[in-house]
C-alpha cells in the first residue's frame, strides 16, 4: 500500500490520481494533516519516502492557491518520475477533459504552435498528445458551430438493463434476468419524465437524441417501438442533427429490433464488440460470441444503417499488443463509420476492481503501444479524431478517444464533454446539465454561482421507478430558468 499525507484537502485530487498513474496496480489511501510539515508526503511500498515542502516550491506566492498546486504537481511530478523511470503521456494533467484547454485557446486565436509549446512546457505533455488535443479541438469546434446556440438542447433517455454485467462496467445498469418483472414498471416511469421534459422544453430546438445505457437492446422489439413512438410523439424532430441508439451487445440486436430503430427515425447506432477475441469476452463477462459481432454488424448494413460505431478497450485483462492487433484487422474488415478507443478505467464500482486483481494491469507501454496501433488502423479507415476525453483510474494515464469518417462523427459525444449546450437526462442514474450564458445561483452551494448546473436522477432502478416524480420536480424547478 501507498501512503500520502497532504497539509490541505485542495491538494488531495491531483495528488491521489498521479500517483495512481505511476503505481496502476498498487492501493493507494490519502489523508489531509494540516499540521503536516511538508505540502504532500508520499510513503511508496520500498524506497525513501517522496516529500514536497516549503523550500522546494521557490518563490510562489503562498496565497495563490492555483499557482501553489501547480508548483506541487510539477514538483511531485519530476519526483516519481525520477523514481519510476516513466513518463506520463498527458503530464500533470489529472483532469478528464484535456481538450477543454485546447478548445478554449482554439476560441480565442492562439496559433497551434504557441499552444503545443505552452501544453509540453508548463504542463509537461507529450508533443503527441499536445497534437492531439488541439486536432481534436478544431473537429469539435466545426461541429458545435452547426448547432443552435440560443435554443438548441439534447436529450439524453437511459435505459439501466443489460443481458449481463461486464467485469469493467460501473454503470448503474442491471441484468435483465434479475429486472425483468420491473422493465414495464420503469418504461411507464421514464414516459412520465419525458412528457414533463417535452412540456417543459416548448419552444426550444432538440439538436440531438441519444439512447444509451445499459444497453436499450435488451428491450423487446415492441417495448423499443413503443418508447421510440413515445419519443417521437413528444418531441419535435424539425431541428434534429442526430439520434444515436447504443444497441451495444451484439446478443442483444436482431432484425426486427433494428427495423423499429430505423423506422423510427434512428440516424446512428453502436455496436460495441470491445474486443474481437473470445478468450477475452469471456473473462469480461460478455455473453455473446465473435460470430455475433459480424451478424449483428451485417444485419444493421441490411436495415440500411450508413452509421455505425464500434467500441473497443485498450487493456483488457490478458490482452496483448497482438490481440489488439487483430481485433483491429477484424474491425477493418467490417469498416464501420465510427471507432471509439477506450484505455480500460476500473472503477470501485465494477466487480474488477472491487477484486483488485494485480494481473488487471497491463504496463503503459502494452497499452500505448495498443492505442497507438488504434490510431493507425482508425487512419486506414480515413478516420480522424474528432472526441477525446478521460477517466479516473484510466488504464496508463491515457485517453478514450472517438474516430470517425467525415460526416459520422457523434456530435452527442463532443456535447457530453465540452458542456456547451443543455443536456437534459431522463432514467435512472441520468445527469442533466444546465448551461447557462449567466452565472446562477449554486444549488450545491448558495454562496456560489455557476454556469453549469447538474441534476442527478437517483441511480438504483426500483428507486428511479418509486420516485420518479421527484426527479420530475426537479427539472420543473431548474429548467430552462
Amino acid at each position: 500500500m501507498i501512503q500520502i499525507i497532504c497539509s490541505k484537502e485542495t491538494y488531495v485530487y491531483n495528488v491521489y490520481h498521479m500517483v495512481k498513474a505511476f503505481y496502476p496496480s498498487k492501493e493507494v489511501t490519502s489523508r489531509v494533516e494540516e499540521k503536516a510539515s511538508n505540502y504532500v508526503t508520499v510513503f511508496p511500498e520500498e524506497g525513501p519516502e517522496i516529500t514536497v515542502s516549503e523550500e522546494m516550491t521557490g518563490e510562489a506566492d503562498r496565497s495563490d492557491i492555483k499557482e501553489m498546486k501547480y508548483r506541487i504537481d510539477c514538483l511531485l511530478y519530476h519526483a516519481l518520475s525520477g523514481r519510476t523511470k516513466k513518463t506520463l503521456a498527458w503530464g500533470i494533467l489529472m483532469g478528464v477533459r484535456p481538450v477543454k484547454l485546447a478548445m478554449a485557446e482554439l476560441e480565442k486565436g492562439t496559433p497551434k504552435e504557441e499552444f503545443t509549446a505552452w501544453y509540453e512546457e508548463h504542463l509537461l505533455v507529450s508533443r503527441q498528445k499536445a497534437e492531439l488535443a488541439w486536432k481534436v479541438a478544431r473537429r469539435e469546434k466545426e461541429l458545435l458551430d452547426r448547432l443552435d446556440g440560443e435554443r438548441g438542447y439534447s436529450l439524453y433517455v437511459g435505459i439501466p438493463f443489460c443481458p449481463s454485467v461486464c467485469s469493467y462496467c460501473s454503470f448503474s445498469s442491471g441484468a435483465l434476468s434479475d429486472w425483468k418483472e420491473r422493465v414495464e414498471d420503469y418504461l411507464e416511469a421514464l414516459k412520465r419524465e419525458l412528457q414533463a421534459v417535452s412540456e417543459l422544453s416548448r419552444g426550444k430546438i432538440l439538436n440531438t437524441i441519444y439512447i444509451g445505457g445499459g444497453t436499450p437492446t435488451t428491450l423487446t422489439s415492441l417495448q423499443l417501438e413503443r418508447l421510440l413512438g413515445c419519443i417521437g410523439s413528444l418531441f419535435s424532430g424539425d431541428g434534429l442533427l442526430e439520434y444515436t441508439v447504443e444497441a451495444g451487445r451484439p446478443d442483444s440486436i436482431t432484425k426486427e429490433k433494428l427495423e423499429v430503430l430505423k423506422g423510427c427515425g434512428v440516424t446512428r447506432i453502436s455496436i460495441n464488440p470491445q474486443s474481437m477475441q473470445q478468450k477475452t469476452l469471456e473473462a469480461i463477462g460478455r455473453k455473446h460470441t465473435v460470430e455475433e459481432v459480424y451478424q449483428a454488424y451485417h444485419l444493421a448494413r441490411e436495415a440500411g444503417f450508413n452509421n455505425i460505431n464500434m467500441d473497443i478497450i485498450a487493456g483488457l485483462p490478458g490482452e496483448t499488443a497482438s490481440d489488439m492487433e487483430d481485433t483491429l484487422k477484424k474491425i477493418k474488415e467490417l469498416s464501420p463509420d465510427s471507432l471509439t478507443v477506450h484505455s480500460l478505467a476500473i472503477k470501485r464500482a465494477a466487480r474488477m476492481g472491487r477484486e483488485s486483481r494485480a494481473e488487471t494491469f497491463h504496463p503503459s507501454e502494452d497499452i500505448g503501444q495498443m492505442i497507438e496501433l488504434a490510431a493507425g488502423a482508425a487512419e486506414e479507415m480515413d478516420m480522424s479524431p474528432y472526441y477525446l476525453y478521460r477517466q479516473k483510474n484510466i488504464a496508463g494515464n491515457f485517453e478514450n478517444v472517438g474516430y470517425a469518417k467525415v460526416d459520422k462523427a457523434g456530435i452527442y459525444n463532443i456535447l457530453i464533454m465540452e458542456e456547451k449546450q443543455s443536456i437534459i437526462a431522463c432514467g435512472a442514474g441520468a445527469s442533466t446539465k444546465l448551461v447557462f450564458k449567466e452565472p446562477v445561483e449554486n444549488p450545491a452551494n448558495k454562496e456560489k454561482k455557476t454556469s453549469l448546473i447538474r441534476l442527478e436522477n437517483v441511480k438504483a432502478i426500483d428507486a428511479y421507478i418509486n420516485r420518479a416524480d421527484e426527479m420530475i420536480k426537479r427539472k420543473e424547478e431548474w429548467l430552462w430558468r
